[in-house]
């Protein structure tokens, strides 16, 4: 199932939870998710992991992430010149 950006998700393998951030859609159709989890107990962030999309379950009651990218869209850095 392809991973909607911003929804909560679980690995059900490792029960990773967090927030899909990113995706990547390859030619040989294992596709991706960026998944973003909360700050640990101290605050502090824990680092995003991709998953196979098939390994993820949604998480409905946590809902969806929106962001209003309508005045900055995109980074806030041109990409690097090669």
């Amino acid at each position: 199932m392809k991973m909607q950006l911003g929804t909560t998700v679980r690995d059900q393998i490792t029960g990773f939870l967090g927030v899909v951030t990113g995706r990547a859609e390859y030619i040989t159709g294992c596709n991706q998710a960026l998944v973003a989890p909360p700050v640990d107990a101290a605050g502090k962030s824990v680092a995003s992991e991709w998953f196979d999309e098939q390994r993820l379950v949604l998480v409905p009651e946590y809902g969806t992430v929106t962001l209003d990218n309508g005045k900055t869209p995109g980074c806030d850095k041109a990409a690097p010149k090669r």
